[in-house]
């Protein structure tokens, strides 16, 4: 028996993406954003109001990164998301996290979160943010050997249901490879 329920947005895992820009000051700037995805190999959309902070700085700027955020550091990516930079400009700071520049596009990279995809702005349009992603810079200390060790990285999921994040750790399978076994 299956039950109707009152969600739309009912994707499991969504990511716990961190989107930064400058501020018009050369502040940095952070948001957590669930709703955002791969259109391509090297585009991202992320589904982003207008009203963000975030999207203003990208519209100016031209430039974005997206990071993504690990269990380590979950009460600032939580904080990111409840707190706007339209009312605190000084979140990033509050957050005790760092950032460098990115040598590829005008944003920064926030040293603490693993995996970051920097990106130029191509379009904002119906879906959000538009990016292309020029470069993805990973700490050494997720990787083994040129992999990325998705175990290492303890990347989180946002649950819409029951509004947690869950740790993305244990590997269950191998993609284009064990459905093989049914093909036959």
């Amino acid at each position: 028996m299956r039950k109707n329920i009152k969600i739309t947005e009912g994707i499991f895992p969504m990511p716990v993406l961190m989107v930064a820009t400058y501020n018009e000051d050369g502040s940095v700037n952070v948001m957590n954003a669930a709703w955002g995805t791969m259109i391509e190999r090297d585009r991202i959309v992320l589904s982003l109001t207008e009203t963000h902070k975030t999207v203003k700085n990208i519209k100016e700027r031209k430039a974005f990164t997206v990071s993504i955020a690990d269990s380590k550091h979950i009460a600032q990516a939580d904080y990111f998301g409840i707190v706007s930079g339209n009312n605190t400009p000084d979140k990033f700071e509050k957050s005790k996290l760092t950032a460098i520049k990115s040598e590829n596009v005008d944003a920064p990279i926030i040293n603490e979160f693993p995996i970051c995809m920097e990106c130029e702005f191509i379009e904002y349009g119906d879906c959000g943010v538009i990016g292309k992603v020029v470069n993805t810079s990973v700490d050494e200390n997720v990787m083994n050997g040129n992999d990325v060790d998705i175990s290492k990285v303890s990347a989180v999921a946002f649950d819409p249901y029951t509004h947690g994040y869950y740790k993305v750790t244990e590997r269950v399978g191998n993609a284009f490879k064990d459905g093989l076994q049914i093909k036959q």
